[in-house]
């Protein structure tokens, strides 16, 4: 279809197998587009009940078929042992573990289990809350029971906040998944972050901007009718047009010019990095004073006043300077954290000297 494909791994398929003819449909509109490995919910965990949740072992048996009508691969969501089992028997090609079942060490050791043994492939979603180890746990559980190919997919978070997004993607934690586990590829699920078809060109495009492995897209051969996630899928048509436009940018440079003025660039950066680092650590020399001088007077720690100065000066602070306030705010809440651990602990020591 085009060069993306060829460079990135491209999963599409509909949220929900939920008729032979829909299936049959979409999967001969994506395979004449290029795409060879179709993805298809069978068993939907529904927020709420009395919603559609998804067709089961009937559905297994309609991609079942379709592999011997298209040369694909298939790949659905398995929560349980007994979805293993089904999927195993009707020749599904690759499994995954959603966000529902991530969270949940049990239920991702029930799935190792019943796939011990076996070489199938497995993705595996984050968790629904930003936890970076139960994520690297459940790839941890699935590796351990003999599995090697594992592809890790990013599809957003849940946030009490109000967001543009479904699912906020919170791309600190996937990129720092891929730090510690840089050999599972990165796919990323816009469909599922954006919750919104309009937002999944820009998804898509800061995915690829960070170096992902590849794109798991909902797509549906009539969206609107869609049985489950309607406003979040879009048709095959518009899938193409969709990846004919991602820039697919390269992961390095052999430009001798490129490579020397990154590198003078990086060692600024470098110096700036160290002289931020000295001034944090003469900033925490000053909180061990205010510490022992708060102890001395039997003052408390936690000085809600001088915090709210803090909370509201430094973003402004930063406002002048073209800094995100929200940026400096984060950075001033986790100083805040170290300077309370710090001045406890000057708390506690005095505490435990007293007592002996």
């Amino acid at each position: 279809m085009n060069s993306v494909i060829n460079n990135l791994i491209t999963i599409a398929g509909p949220c929900s197998a939920e008729s032979p003819e829909q299936l049959d449909q979409t999967v001969g509109q994506l395979v004449s587009q290029g795409i060879r490995t179709i993805r298809a919910g069978v068993w939907k965990p529904r927020t709420r009940p009395n919603q559609f949740e998804g067709k089961g072992e009937e559905a297994l048996k309609w991609l079942q078929e379709l592999k011997g009508k298209y040369d694909i691969k298939t790949t659905t969501e398995v929560a349980s042992a007994q979805h293993v089992d089904l999927a195993l028997k009707y020749d599904i090609d690759i499994l995954w573990i959603g966000a529902r079942t991530t969270v949940n060490p049990f239920g991702v050791q029930e799935i190792a289990d019943a796939i011990r043994g076996t070489s199938i492939p497995v993705m595996i979603k984050n968790p629904i809350n930003p936890d970076l180890s139960l994520w690297m746990g459940a790839i941890e559980r699935i590796n351990g029971a003999g599995i090697d190919q594992i592809s890790a997919i990013h599809r957003g978070f849940s946030s009490f906040q109000e967001t543009r997004f479904r699912n906020p993607p919170m791309w600190q934690i996937p990129i720092e998944l891929k730090a510690n586990l840089g050999h599972i590829p990165l796919i990323c699920d816009p469909s599922h972050i954006a919750g919104n078809r309009t937002m999944l060109f820009e998804v898509c495009q800061k995915a690829l901007d960070l170096n992902y492995d590849g794109l798991m897209i909902e797509t549906h051969n009539n969206p609107d009718q869609a049985l489950s996630d309607a406003q979040q899928q879009i048709t095959p048509d518009v899938l193409s047009d969709l990846l004919s436009k991602l820039r697919i940018r390269k992961a390095s440079s052999t430009d001798i010019t490129f490579i020397n003025q990154l590198d003078e660039l990086r060692d600024k950066v470098d110096h700036v990095d160290r002289e931020i680092i000295e001034m944090i650590a003469a900033r925490m020399k000053m909180v061990e004073q205010i510490g022992n001088y708060k102890r001395d007077n039997n003052v408390t720690i936690l000085q809600m006043e001088r915090w709210k100065q803090i909370t509201e000066s430094r973003p402004e602070w930063g406002n002048i300077l073209d800094l995100n306030p929200d940026l400096v705010l984060d950075i001033y809440k986790l100083i805040h954290q170290e300077s309370i651990k710090q001045q406890t602990d000057i708390f506690n020591n005095t505490s435990d000297s007293t007592l002996k």
